[in-house]
């Protein structure tokens, strides 16, 4: 079956599937609402079959509203918090909309609309939309796993970008990608493989591998290409049905966030002026403090259980204090449970590695879970930290970046994190600095309240899953 095919159908099931749990909401909803008139006879209910104009409107309004929000355009790695807020929105309105009209299309047949049993259809309905779609989904991705409705990409570039897309997307088989092979750029020398995957030609060769292996989307990972070279490229991707993806540029990332100023009636581009000022500091350090004082009463009695196993496993203090840079490069005390023996670092500072010697074996256990950062609680109550921000480095090592990585001194225009953007992605432990970097900046340059909060959620569902935590 086409691909074509596979996605029409899977767009119908998902709307079938919010269809289903629009109806179960509001039975259930008329199921609560009548056991309470059984229980108090003032309130006027109807039989079902009364409502279910209601309900038939309410199916209809809440799907053309989740339609025009794009809820069934289906992205690859949709967020669910992110589908969450969507879902929340449309159903609302949806909800809003069908008793206006249910109001217009009945108002003949003296039908009454409890408001109870409404704003119990409401709640019930972003529950159950939500928990049907995360079961749709799950099956979906088990289907792409197995290669159902998989697209065949192309990636062109073979370098450390082409490679990080395809460990990517290997790394993530739900995404529904199937890697055909490489396309390397013009006048480089030609590899045979990247990661086992196959170089099948060069830029050249673009137009003739789209036709000949039958491919659906085009992965552009050359960040580094002048504007002609990436519009060749694009110009030869001629396929109508193509679906074509740029890994950005450096500038296209800077770009996210831009603004006008004037310098005496000059108008002037500013990209740069991303620090956060006004009631967006307050709000976030409001929810820093609240959070932070009420996770460290919550888990006050693991981190008295941690303290004395760290102790009686072996000598040496119980926190591991080290110096880290913070906002505007201020250097702060950063407080961790330690996981090391006390002469880990007699030889000097070093990244931590997979299995590394001088982990003691509980050490090893709480930085796989992550429990080793908790006492950051304490930095962030006391402002050095952020809950969600880039996370802080040695000043050595600082040093050695701000060198090498291209502003890479303008992620100390936030607060440090507990957690960030580049960790909820992947890149923690030892990772790409470059990539961490861009990461950095696309949070401080597009922060908003909704994205701290769902940082801190896709946190807590990594705690035990992190394959980079070690």
């Amino acid at each position: 079956m086409k691909n074509s095919r596979i996605r029409a159908l899977s767009a119908i099931g998902l709307v079938i599937t919010d269809g289903v749990m629009i109806a179960i909401a509001f039975l259930i909803a008329y199921g609560i609402r009548w056991q309470s008139a059984q229980a108090d006879k003032s309130i006027n209910l109807g039989g079902l079959s009364t409502y279910f104009g209601l309900l038939i409107v309410q199916i209809m309004a809440i799907s053309i509203v989740m339609f025009w929000a794009q809820l069934y355009h289906q992205a690859r790695a949709v967020s669910r918090v992110d589908e969450f807020y969507a879902v929340f929105g449309a159903v609302s309105i949806g909800m809003m909309m069908s008793v206006a009209v249910s109001t217009l299309l009945f108002k003949n047949l003296e039908l009454d609309f409890p408001r109870v049993l409404i704003i119990y259809s409401w709640l019930l309905t972003i529950v159950l939309v939500m928990i049907g779609r995360l079961i749709y989904h799950a099956v979906q991705w088990r289907l792409q796993a197995r290669g159902i409705g998989r697209d065949r990409a192309l990636i062109v570039g073979t370098g450390d970008i082409g490679r990080l897309v395809l460990e990517k997307i290997k790394g993530s088989p739900h995404l529904g990608y199937e890697v055909i092979g490489f396309v390397h750029k013009n006048g480089e020398t030609e590899p045979t493989s990247v990661l086992g995957v196959p170089v099948l030609g060069n830029a050249d060769d673009l137009s003739r591998l789209i036709d000949e292996r039958h491919i659906d989307e085009v992965i552009i990972a050359l960040p580094e290409a002048s504007d002609d070279e990436m519009l060749a490229l694009i110009s030869k991707c001629s396929k109508a049905s193509l679906s074509i993806k740029v890994f950005p540029d450096v500038f296209q990332i800077i770009a996210t966030q831009v603004t006008i100023d004037d310098l005496g009636g000059l108008p002037l581009l500013s990209v740069r002026d991303v620090r956060q000022r006004g009631w967006r500091v307050t709000v976030k350090r409001l929810m820093d403090v609240t959070l932070s004082a009420i996770g460290l009463v919550f888990i006050s009695p693991l981190l008295f259980i941690m303290s004395i196993l760290i102790k009686l496993e072996s000598p040496g203090p119980v926190f591991y204090v080290q110096e880290r840079m913070g906002l505007d490069a201020i250097p702060f005390m950063m407080i961790k449970f330690r996981s090391m023996r006390q002469d880990a670092e007699a030889d000097g500072p070093g990244w931590t590695t997979p299995d590394d010697p001088r982990r003691t074996k509980l050490g090893a256990f709480i930085r796989k879970a992550n429990v080793d950062e908790l006492p950051q609680l304490i930095n962030v109550l006391i402002g050095d930290m952020s809950l969600v921000g880039p996370r802080p480095e040695r000043p050595v090592y600082v040093d050695q970046f701000r060198r090498t990585i291209p502003r890479y001194m303008e992620r100390h225009k936030e607060k440090a994190g507990l957690t960030g953007w580049a960790q909820v992605n992947g890149l923690r432990g030892d990772t790409s600095i470059s990539e961490r970097t861009k990461y950095d900046l696309w949070y401080i340059e597009n922060w908003s309240l909704l994205l701290d909060i769902k940082i801190l959620i896709r946190t807590a569902l990594r705690m035990f899953t992190d394959k980079n935590a070690y």
